[in-house]
């Protein structure tokens, strides 16, 4: 059964037929009913027998009005981190720890939207506003401000120890309570601003990053060896590190029932004070804590009658000592040593040849030969050799005669051979007493992982710069941060786990191709999403996550 369009007189009329075959399997057209002149026809008329016939086989109905569509906003992405959201039970932890009957907000969800904008498009907090209004967020409100998301900064700090704990609950179960591995270590953040506030943590201090003063504050991580965050610490920018350990140390005690750690932390955290205190701290209430701490360079001065006692050439590159009642083990890099002690001795040669060039100009003066340019001196000779063997940091090696009539300078050859005893040699200092020195120096280099999470940090989630001024928005800030930082780390741990190739960067760009459409047909919305690729799916498996439907 068809439609069909017949003429008679000039005029067209719309017609229902039905073919069949006669007796002599000839084909003859049946008119069924005649629907009427087709210029007289309207989708009026026409729609309530086409609805009626969708009806009949289970369609939607017809619809004479325009179709639109509203832009398509991505929902992969969103949809897998609140599902890992869901899964770590932050929602229940920060609804827990927020709950207020005074705020009409919705702090979780304002929360959750700025953590997801940090690894997914990290901007500021308005570039935030115009990344909602791209992406289906699952369960937000429906206004969102700027003014909101302020507000819910300040909810954070308001029950800042309560979220401490709150979020830590929902770490333990993924913490090995018997022996756990913890890392420790600090960046520092550029900040923006000029004002000075009171507990203001913008101070000036030296930048790891540039290398240079700037204003900052002082990020530490805590992590265990999986590379699950712990817990994060902020400070003045201009925060000596070894007095952050004691307090961080203490946290992580209160907070997780581990019964051992190791404590695994770089050179700028060891001080004699440090090691004292981590030994009083030792077997407090049946918990072991031990460490292993990088010495930094400026104590092995204090080595070096241990180190004129190793032999390293059997090839292991591997010696153990005593230091401070502690097990001292050395590691030494014999290709390392070589190109150290090589680069040493290239700047010592090319500052012996500046002083000699300066001593050939002072003898030319002095046999009455002119050159162009001002006359040289002695004594401004000195200054520029002074100046440029402080800034080579080469003092120990090299000594101007300040009391000489005479440009002069000797180089200590004996401080060179004491300096190359260090050429190459990773030193640790540890209390824990069955480790190898192997494994102890393979713990140690694992503190790069922190490493690697701080480039995430400063790279994919964009912590720096910062530009909010009140010294709670910035701690507000930084633990947005540091969420989306252990949210990047547990995709990582779970893709890892299965052997998936992709980083989380990777995944969420993959997931981001899966996006919500809405259309619109008169007064009716169709919504659906985009159909799921097979390596989509996969990586659903691979985080444990729920299929979007």
């Amino acid at each position: 059964m068809y439609t069909r369009i017949s003429k008679s007189g000039g005029r067209s009329y719309l017609q229902l037929v039905e073919g069949h075959r006669d007796a002599e399997g000839k084909v003859r057209i049946k008119v069924v009913a005649n629907l009427g002149r087709l210029d007289r026809l309207s989708p009026e008329k026409l729609d309530p027998l086409i609805n009626g016939l969708n009806r009949a086989v289970g369609r939607i109905e017809n619809t004479a009005h325009e179709i639109t569509h509203d832009p398509a906003r991505t929902y992969g992405t969103v949809f897998a981190l609140h599902e890992l959201w869901k899964d770590l039970g932050f929602d229940r932890a920060l609804n827990r720890a927020l709950r207020s009957g005074k705020r009409s907000i919705d702090a979780e969800a304002l929360v959750r939207a700025m953590v997801f904008n940090r690894l997914c498009d990290a901007t500021s907090k308005l570039g935030c506003l115009r990344w909602l209004e791209t992406v289906a967020m699952p369960a937000m409100p429906e206004t969102v401000t700027h003014q909101h998301l302020l507000r819910a900064m300040d909810a954070l700090m308001d029950n800042a120890e309560g979220v401490a704990e709150a979020l830590a609950r929902q770490i333990r179960p993924l913490v090995d309570h018997e022996l756990t591995m913890v890392f420790y270590d600090l960046t520092t953040v550029r900040i923006h601003g000029e004002a000075r506030l009171e507990d203001d943590v913008r101070a000036f201090g030296m930048n790891k990053e540039t290398g240079d003063i700037a204003r900052q504050f002082v990020l530490g991580v805590v992590q265990t060896a999986e590379g699950l965050p712990l817990m994060h610490t902020v400070h003045p920018g201009n925060v000596s590190e070894t007095k952050t350990l004691q307090g961080m140390l203490s946290t992580v005690l209160e907070r997780f029932p581990i019964q051992r750690i190791i404590l695994v932390a770089d050179r700028g955290l060891l001080s004699l004070d440090n090691i004292h205190h981590l030994t009083d701290m030792a077997d407090q209430d049946g918990r072991k804590l031990e460490f292993i701490l990088a010495v930094p360079a400026r104590r092995y001065s204090d080595l070096l009658e241990t180190f004129q006692n190793f032999d390293f050439s059997d090839g292991d590159g591997l010696r153990e000592g005593s230091f401070e009642g502690h097990r001292l083990i050395a590691a030494h890099d014999a290709g390392r040593a070589k190109e150290q002690g090589a680069a040493r001795r290239a700047r010592i040669d090319e500052l012996d040849a500046m002083g000699n060039a300066m001593v050939a100009k002072l003898d030319r003066q002095d046999e009455g030969k002119s050159e162009k340019g001002r006359r040289a001196s002695d004594r401004g000779a000195y200054s520029r050799f002074v100046r440029a063997i402080s800034d080579a940091e080469l003092t120990r090696f090299i000594k101007a005669d300040l009391t000489a009539d005479r440009f002069s300078w000797d180089i200590d050859e004996e401080a060179i051979a004491r300096a190359a005893l260090f050429d190459g040699k990773l030193v640790l200092l540890t209390n824990v007493p069955e480790i190898t020195p192997a494994d102890a120096v393979a713990r140690y280099k694992a503190l790069a992982d922190i490493e690697r999470g701080f480039r995430v940090l400063k790279s994919d989630i964009e912590i720096a710069p910062v530009h909010h001024r009140l010294p709670d928005r910035i701690r507000a800030h930084a633990l947005i941060c540091f969420l989306a930082l252990t949210l990047h780390r547990v995709m990582r741990m779970r893709l890892k786990a299965k052997g998936h190739h992709a980083s989380p960067q990777l995944a969420l760009d993959i997931l981001s191709r899966i996006q919500k459409h809405t259309a619109y047909a008169g007064s009716r919305s169709f919504h659906g999403i985009s159909k799921t690729t097979p390596e989509q799916l996969d990586l659903f498996d691979t985080l444990n996550l729920p299929k979007p439907s």
